[in-house]
């Protein structure tokens, strides 16, 4: 069974994004390169998200691993205690 992810922040965290260059989006929360993935999930079950823009864009990626929108904000951080 995953682990539970864990809110690496409170708030999302905007990055650059560069058109068809591929992210992995941290679903864990243990990552020290967030939003991105450094491979700090090995162990918890939990796999990063690929994105590949398809455009060059400015993206608000989820901090608190909540949203029901992955890999982007959804103001579900706005709930948590």
């Amino acid at each position: 069974m995953p682990s539970a992810p864990v809110a690496a922040t409170k708030e999302p965290i905007v990055i650059e994004l560069e058109a068809g260059k591929t992210y992995w989006w941290c679903r864990c929360g243990r990552s020290a390169k967030q939003p991105l993935c450094d491979g700090s999930h090995a162990g918890t079950g939990l796999e990063p998200m690929k994105f590949a823009p398809a455009t060059s864009m400015k993206a608000r990626f989820c901090g608190c691993k909540a949203t029901k929108k992955p890999p982007f904000c959804d103001g579900s951080h706005l709930d948590l205690t």
